[in-house]
């Protein structure tokens, strides 16, 4: 399958990002600083959303598909993603993801388990832990204590708005993105397979990252694609 109108990919790509940035700057920052109430916390289901939505613009910046024509702008967006995320450095991510993709759910795949820990939360444990370093964990504290002595944010939003939206989110990633496609065995050398979710579940699972057999065999696409992708790979079958 070859990709279709990819001319028009990198005003998308940078349409999508650019929103899935506003409204993630726009929402954190209203819950930061505006004053706690209990109606707020059904916006944390959308907030970790969003997280997501960084995470995934970042992952398609691997592949080079946010901005296929102009890779140092596509990187920039990479780069900004995972810095908002969570401090994560893009390059190392980078060269992780590529590992994956090279060797999907092989001792080399660093987003696979050990073959002892294959449980959903052991496996989630050592997914994590790979991947956070210390410098992340002090730089986020760092900025932990600086919103709130010096910016005034109170310890309540900062633990319930930014704290735990973001760690739902790597729940997210993890379940949706490795857990249910990696698990079990497979009958494909990705050591994948993809979710049956109509294309709006789909989306609200995961910016479509549950179609990730069509992911490990068309890199290519980016995350807004794979349902067009998925639908012709089931045309196919």
């Amino acid at each position: 399958m070859k990709p279709t109108k990819i001319e028009h990919w990198g005003l998308k790509g940078l349409l999508s990002a650019g929103l899935i940035f506003a409204l993630w700057g726009s929402l954190l920052s209203y819950l930061l600083l505006s004053e706690f109430a209990i109606w707020k916390l059904g916006l944390i289901i959308f907030q970790t959303m969003l997280y997501t939505g960084l995470f995934i613009t970042a992952h398609d910046a691997m592949h080079g598909t946010v901005i296929p024509s102009n890779r140092k702008l596509n990187d920039i967006i990479g780069w900004a993603a995972v810095l908002l995320y969570a401090l994560f450095s893009f390059r190392k991510l980078r060269e992780r993801h590529t590992l994956h993709h090279d060797h999907p759910g092989q001792e080399e795949d660093p987003d696979f388990h050990d073959g002892e820990h294959s449980g959903f939360w052991a496996w989630y444990w050592r997914f994590l832990t790979h991947y956070v370093t210390w410098k992340q964990i002090l730089g986020m504290a760092i900025i932990f204590n600086v919103l709130e002595h010096l910016v005034g944010v109170s310890l309540v939003n900062l633990l319930v708005f930014w704290v735990l939206p973001s760690l739902l989110s790597t729940l997210q990633l993890f379940y949706f993105g490795t857990y249910l496609p990696h698990r079990g065995e497979h009958d494909n050398p990705h050591h994948a397979r993809s979710n049956t979710y109509s294309e709006m579940v789909s989306f609200l699972t995961c910016y479509h990252f549950g179609y990730h057999f069509e992911h490990h065999e068309y890199p290519w696409a980016p995350w807004w694609y794979l349902p067009t992708v998925f639908k012709k790979e089931r045309d196919l079958a």
